[in-house]
């Protein structure tokens, strides 16, 4: 084991939808600024930065910090797609965690042009390329945006496994739009009800487009530090990273599986190998946030973090368990549904969102008494990034309800449960299950628009005298 981590400043801007942000240099030195100022640090104490971002020219994270600082330190550009907020982040904190620096700072952001996600090469191997013929193997390919065929594909095979209805799925983006009316950094904040979400277009079934999250502008950051850094500071009982672990993906990813194929063995893996660093369970977290870029995945995102049993999930949203007064409340930022989903900014919005709750900061929508946080994020590609923050600042004000949740003394496994995992509860009988339909561009043959995915027969970018790919944005220094 290395030092312990601390986390002591967070920041992040709110988030704009495409087109209405500012550059992300601007963004994310804003971020940068709000985690310093929050830790009291200066720029000049931060020996190594770790910046993220998917879409953008090489040594943009250069680009971003220098508009805080010019200090020559190194800076490390990370693009882990979905997960690159968490995993620069970790890097960050590995660090500090390997004693090669006192202060390291991760910033996150994001410049999205509007549209659903796309490869921005058609020259060279896709590196979706295993997912997608996985995909079109198991249902075809359509015309809906690859990204909604693979989680709507997911959820459409767990209501075939466990009978689920289309209402719980919309029940997710119910909940995420009551809880951003709460958070002013979130993008949505209007209530929906089921009727309205279900009555939304319809985007690959299950999903319509309000349980897809938005393509989303934003930036985030985080001070990480050591003890002894935190102590010369003043800073007494900071958060604290108690675990954290990537997984990609595994050989499970590939078979016939959607739900393994969008990331539930690397998130059910990467969460147990967490619980077993910071020596606590599922049952003692008060508060999470969880990569919900679609509603299926909150859902499955349940199961695999052991929040519930697998095929539990419905009655677990049914009775109210992953809201204020449940079991867990998940989410309370809006999630990405509501708040918004900046690619390299998502991870480190969430740290920032669960730190203000462990600090006692998080406003209207505070957890009572949080002290244990559990934070996921996952990218296609693959990476699901667990992280395990800590607040020894006394006890929780829901310790009670964790002793309730806890299982008994000597309990095993219930039978029916997945191996290898404590915390699932058996499965529940399931309800028939409902006729399925199938969305009306569904093409098992998948050829063409496959290939525009891949960018096969996409026009090559050619405008004459530019080195850059992204035009809408500032050049690096």
């Amino acid at each position: 084991m290395g030092r312990k981590v601390n986390v002591i400043g967070v920041g992040m801007v709110k988030f704009a939808k495409p087109g209405q942000s500012e550059d992300y240099n601007v963004m994310a030195a804003k971020a940068i600024k709000a985690a310093l100022a929050d830790g009291s640090v200066e720029y000049g104490d931060v020996e190594q930065a770790v910046a993220g971002y998917v879409f953008g020219d090489s040594t943009c994270g250069q680009r971003a910090v220098y508009d805080v600082g010019l200090t020559g330190i190194p800076v490390y550009n990370v693009n882990n797609n979905c997960s690159t907020g968490s995993s620069a982040l970790m890097l960050a904190k590995q660090m500090v965690e390997g004693g090669i620096v006192e202060c390291a700072l991760a910033v996150g952001f994001e410049q999205r042009q509007k549209g659903a996600l796309g490869s921005a090469w058609n020259d060279r191997p896709n590196p979706l390329e295993l997912h997608v013929k996985m995909m079109n193997d198991a249902q075809g390919f359509t015309s809906a945006p690859p990204a909604a065929q693979m989680f709507g594909g997911a959820g459409r095979e767990y209501r075939w496994k466990y009978g689920a209805k289309r209402e719980t799925f919309a029940k997710v983006n119910v909940k995420a739009r009551q809880h951003a009316a709460k958070n002013p950094y979130a993008l949505f904040r209007d209530p929906l009800s089921v009727e309205e979400i279900l009555a939304s277009p319809e985007v690959f079934d299950p999903l319509t487009r309000y349980q897809c999250c938005p393509p989303t502008c934003g930036a985030a950051a985080a001070i990480v530090c050591s003890d002894d850094f935190a102590k010369k500071k003043g800073i007494s009982n900071p958060v604290y990273i108690a675990g954290q672990t990537m997984r990609t993906d595994y050989g499970t990813s590939f078979s016939d599986s959607m739900i393994k194929m969008v990331g539930f063995d690397m998130a059910k893996n990467a969460a147990q190998a967490v619980y077993e660093e910071s020596g606590v369970g599922p049952e003692d977290v008060d508060v999470v946030e969880l990569h919900d870029c679609f509603t299926t995945n909150e859902i499955l995102t349940y199961e695999a973090l052991g929040l519930c049993g697998e095929g539990e999930a419905e009655k677990f949203i049914e009775d109210g368990d992953n809201t204020y007064g449940g079991k867990f409340v998940t989410n309370p930022s809006g999630g990405l549904l509501s708040k918004g989903h900046p690619l390299g900014a998502t991870g480190l919005a969430q740290c920032t969102e669960l730190v203000w709750h462990l600090r006692g900061q998080a406003e209207d929508r505070q957890v009572e008494g949080a002290r244990v946080a559990l934070q996921h994020n996952l990218g296609l590609g693959g990476g699901a990034v667990v992280t395990m923050n800590r607040c020894d600042g006394g006890m929780s004000g829901r310790e009670e309800n964790r002793n309730r949740r806890r299982p008994e003394a000597g309990a095993g496994p219930p039978s029916g449960a997945a191996p290898g995992h404590p915390w699932e509860a058996a499965r529940r009988h399931h309800r028939e299950l409902d006729r399925h339909r199938l969305p009306e561009n569904h093409d098992r043959r998948g050829g063409a628009a496959r290939r525009a995915f891949e960018g096969r027969s996409a026009a090559p970018f050619s405008e004459p005298g530019r080195l850059a790919r992204w035009g809408d944005r500032a050049p690096g220094r």
